[in-house]
């Protein structure tokens, strides 16, 4: 099944890229590797939420925001492939959490990304991760997720 069949199924739409906030690029292609810059839960141009977990932004929310981000990552590497077909695998998955003191469950957070790119790709997105608790984020962000996608 081509992956944008898959999307549609799961009723997912990979949004616009967003446009860089510096001097960076949202994805890079190197060997057979691209390698995604930090993406924010953008909705329609916009951060669908400002936060902190433990503070003011609950697990189950941050989780949808987790996959909302991986999708715009996800939107870069389509961009740089021309789709999303030529993905052969997810190899690796760094999602950051805004984080109060105490807090311990960016795990629990990040498995929202984690958990769309298994949906997306199946056994192929099953990746490498790291789940990374931080003070602050970019715009007030509760996170950010970045990955590197291996493809043919």
């Amino acid at each position: 099944m081509a992956v944008a069949d898959r999307l549609a199924e799961l009723g997912l739409v990979l949004p616009p890229v967003a446009a860089p906030a510096g001097s960076y690029v949202p994805a890079v292609a190197s060997g057979d590797l691209v390698f995604t810059s930090g993406q924010l839960p953008f909705v329609d141009g916009a951060l669908a939420r400002t936060g902190v977990l433990g503070q003011d932004v609950e697990v189950q929310e941050a989780r949808d925001l987790a996959a909302t981000a991986a999708l715009n990552a996800l939107a870069t590497v389509a961009e740089v492939l021309g789709g999303l077909d030529r993905v052969v695998r997810i190899v690796k998955v760094t999602g950051f959490v805004a984080s109060a003191p105490g807090f311990s469950q960016q795990p629990a957070v990040i498995n929202g990304a984690s958990d769309l790119l298994v949906d997306v790709f199946g056994d192929h997105g099953r990746h490498a991760r790291s789940a990374v608790g931080v003070a602050a984020l970019p715009l007030g962000s509760p996170v950010e997720v970045e990955l590197i996608a291996q493809f043919r």
